[in-house]
């Protein structure tokens, strides 16, 4: 799970142009923040706050809003970081945060399902569009969305942070340029911690798009190509999720046109802290990207050989990735930079989860659809 977000946000009523107004008298204010890119933070939840530390100490870009419903808890930190330029607002003022003409992109991090009607307010505003994935609740609708960001000409980028991360883009590189021959197997495993909240899973979309998404993103991505095949099969041992129809322990085989297979190993809580490795095998060698501790040190005693306890969570152990999308991003609105992730990648991965998640119902292997307009 890495977009886990408690805040609370409510659309209804968001986007009825009742709060609009004109946008030259909000710029006249903030000409002089012209040499930095402008940005409105939705969300101060988990995810919303990473992006928030990321943006108040980027030299390229400067927080001009936060719209989340703790008003409070976002101003004492705007006051605690020396944060001048930002204004705090409830949801319902979001048009008034998206006529501001200084504004130029948007960064969204609430709960999944009020993500598709901010992403479209925002590209209707004409701003640039930084989502937490999903940017839509089905794959209808998320194809729908970066339409309409292709129609107004401006970038839309839905959040696969780990290909940012240094090992996992190293890994990727060297498997791309050759260096263990031809590919063979690639593991992933994904273990959560801490636990997330029941609130949380009850609007996270499930297992499957919520964290599984992530290592099929990041497995298609190495390979190089779509699955032909997925195979799914999952259980609940925490009753609590259970309860919510969802499950905590899943495990997918995915089949490549190539013949490589890919095996993803996912759980919502290991007690150990955050657990995050992939191994790749080929003819001529293995990868393998380890997790990550603090420190490298080792401390051996009569009692045995000690280490520092691995990162605890995804904003510890993904923080440089976290850093380096942004930096991304930043780049691609300027117009120096391509965007990375695409439509197709975006939709690929949704894709492939929508077969997994079939596979773990039906208990049937089940074909991949690559055609994504279908």
């Amino acid at each position: 799970m890495q977009t886990s977000n408690h805040s609370n946000f409510d659309t209804r009523n968001a986007f009825d142009g009742s709060e609009s107004i004109e946008s030259a008298s909000i710029s006249s204010s903030r000409s002089d923040l012209r040499n930095r890119l402008g940005v409105a933070l939705f969300g101060f939840g988990r995810a919303g706050r990473i992006h928030y530390s990321n943006v108040i100490r980027s030299r390229h870009v400067e927080l001009l809003w936060i719209v989340d419903e703790d008003v409070e808890k976002a101003e004492d930190a705007l006051v605690a970081d020396r944060v001048t330029t930002a204004k705090v607002v409830l949801p319902l003022r979001v048009s008034e945060v998206l006529n501001d003409s200084c504004v130029d992109f948007v960064i969204i991090a609430t709960p999944t399902p009020t993500h598709e009607v901010i992403v479209r307010g925002a590209l209707k505003a004409d701003k640039g569009v930084f989502c937490e994935k999903p940017v839509a609740m089905t794959l209808h609708d998320t194809a729908a969305v970066y339409e309409e960001a292709d129609h107004v000409g401006r970038p839309l980028y839905s959040a696969f942070q780990r290909r940012f991360d240094p090992n996992v883009r190293s890994l990727r590189d060297r498997v791309r340029g050759g260096d263990i021959g031809t590919l063979h197997v690639i593991k992933s495993c994904s273990r959560d911690s801490p636990l997330p909240s029941i609130q949380f899973l009850m609007t996270s979309g499930g297992i499957f798009h919520d964290c599984a998404v992530h290592d099929i993103d990041i497995v298609c991505w190495i390979v190089g190509e779509a699955p032909l095949t997925a195979y799914a099969t999952a259980h609940s041992f925490i009753p609590s999720i259970g309860e919510i129809n969802d499950v905590d322990t899943v495990a997918i085989v995915l089949k490549f046109p190539s013949g490589a297979i890919a095996t993803v190993d996912l759980s919502r809580h290991a007690c150990y802290g955050y657990d995050q490795r992939l191994e790749v095998f080929g003819d001529q060698g293995m990868l393998v990207s380890e997790n990550r501790a603090p420190t490298t040190l080792r401390q051996a005693t009569s009692r045995g050989v000690f280490t520092d306890p691995i990162d605890y969570s995804f904003p510890d152990r993904y923080s440089e990735a976290y850093r380096f999308e942004l930096d991304h991003f930043i780049e691609v609105v300027k117009g120096t930079a391509e965007m990375e992730i695409t439509s197709y990648d975006a939709l690929l991965a949704n894709r492939v989860a929508d077969a997994c998640e079939k596979s773990y119902k039906t208990g049937q292997v089940v074909s991949v659809n690559i055609d994504l307009k279908n």
